[in-house]
């Protein structure tokens, strides 16, 4: 067998997205900054200090959340006494107005709706001000925003609706390609329009205006722990979430950022794209191939079909996969999501490599039995045929490839231009793509790229082969 009969991209069982047992769902940072803004907006406008809030969630689910901080500036009760007895003595600078920051809040001047009651006439928009902070709980997933602080600080403006914007700790937006504005807060669709609905249940927004600024105190160290950087979002973090819900160990976040961060390739016009199936291959890929920008690197895990799929839809010209041989086997052998518990290493498949690149009957034999990939590395290492075997598994690997591209183009061009979900076995149920909203939409599938095969040592420092055998 040269080729697998049909290719397969296999979704997680549910048990692997989600382990229930003994494993706690957990909120996006959309989520509990959208909180945090609901609780400061209320407290401004009741002026109260909130200890809870709640929030609705994308799918309709009403959640409660504790409020670990909530404060009034100095000038909202000055302001709101003047406003309950109806004088005119609460203008805006005897109602502490400048003290609390009315100048960089949010307008110099207001008419006396905006500013919080019909008798606040003179009152500027800028003098109340509500802060409060929802601690982010990431449940049982390894989250490096674990702990995060999101905090919401609300003030009056002069005009109806809601001004977004980020502060310290949240990352600004410096490339294309994530559908955020250059140079705005990255704070993606979803909780933008979680924060406005939210604020909206404790002000009516068509009638008064609010600025809300969200900060991350600590959000620029996290930061360093995540992709950001390379993505062109620079100083924090990102404000993120689809559902509003963190689940453990979901994939779903890894695919929508494997698929975002080739948009952002595409749109900054770089190539080619170099698919590494870990830290370790990326580091090396990174060190093979020195000339290209960091953005070229992606940490494509077990998504090699969702990154393909993407970088066909944005006319990505060529795409370099690094890998080690465990990866390397589950994509010859047609499969294009190779997590653990969908796929396994097939030795048999090594086994023919063997004979293909001249081992004999024995060595075949003898890799068809190993305990692992590597363990059948080691018998072609002894063997004196880790360069040939290489070399053909890697070819395997770009013909699998090239056939993914071609399939999708194909499929593209039946059904006007949309293309349809990755080949998948009979009976599997519909998954639909986890596209993240921050990436814009992209044309249908054109030309396949050009497709380069490298294999690596199990350092991820080395070349072992590549298919064509040299790679530029």
């Amino acid at each position: 067998m040269t080729d697998p009969a049909q290719l397969r991209e296999p979704d997680l069982p549910r048990t692997a997205k989600v382990r229930r047992s003994g494993l706690r769902t957990g909120w996006t940072t959309g989520t509990c900054a959208a909180a945090a803004a609901k609780a400061a907006a209320t407290a401004l406008v009741t002026l109260e200090v909130q200890d809870a809030v709640e929030i609705g969630l994308p799918s309709g689910r009403r959640v409660t959340f504790p409020v670990a901080s909530c404060r009034l500036s100095p000038g909202a009760a000055a302001v709101a006494g003047a406003v309950r007895a109806g004088g005119d003595s609460a203008g805006g600078d005897s109602a502490g107005g400048d003290s609390a920051g009315g100048d960089s809040a949010g307008g110099d001047s207001a008419g006396g709706d905006s500013a919080g009651g019909d008798g606040a006439g003179g009152v500027r928009a800028g003098a109340m001000r509500a802060e409060a902070v929802v601690v982010k709980d990431a449940g049982d997933d390894p989250d490096v925003t674990h702990g995060a602080r999101l905090t919401a600080s609300v003030s009056w403006r002069g005009e109806a609706g809601l001004e977004l914007d980020g502060g310290v700790g949240v990352g600004v937006v410096t490339k294309p390609g994530l559908g955020l504005e250059l140079g705005g807060p990255a704070i993606n669709p979803v909780p933008r329009k979680m924060i406005t609905e939210a604020v909206g249940e404790a002000v009516d927004l068509a009638e008064r205006g609010l600025r809300v600024i969200i900060s991350v105190p600590d959000g620029e160290r996290m930061a360093r722990k995540t992709t950001n950087g390379r993505l062109g979002i620079i100083g924090g973090i990102s404000i993120l979430g689809t559902t509003g819900i963190v689940r453990p160990f979901s994939t779903a976040s890894w695919r929508a950022s494997v698929e975002q961060a080739v948009a952002v390739l595409a749109a900054q016009g770089e190539q080619p794209l170099v698919l590494c199936t870990g830290g370790r291959t990326e580091k090396g890929a990174m060190a093979l191939l020195p000339g290209l920008p960091q953005v070229c690197f992606v940490e494509v895990g077990d998504f090699t079909g969702a990154a393909l799929r993407r970088a066909m839809e944005y006319g990505v010209p060529r795409v370099v996969f690094v890998g080690m041989a465990g990866k390397l086997t589950k994509l010859a052998a047609g499969v294009l999501m190779t997590h653990y518990t969908r796929s396994k290493v097939s030795t048999g498949l090594l086994g023919q490599i063997t004979r293909a690149a001249g081992g004999d009957d024995e060595l075949a034999a003898r890799v068809t039995e190993a305990n692992t990939a590597r363990h059948a590395v080691e018998l072609w290492t002894e063997a004196g045929l880790l360069g040939p075997a290489g070399t053909e598994l890697c070819r395997r690997v770009g013909d699998v490839l090239a056939r993914f591209c071609a399939e999708l183009t194909a499929a593209a061009g039946t059904s006007a231009g949309v293309n349809p979900p990755a080949v998948q076995p009979a009976g599997t149920p519909s998954v639909p793509p986890a596209v993240p909203p921050a990436v814009p939409p992209a044309p249908p599938a054109r030309t396949p790229p050009v497709i380069e095969v490298v294999m690596v040592g199990f350092s991820g420092r080395d070349i072992i082969a590549a298919f064509p055998e040299r790679v530029a």
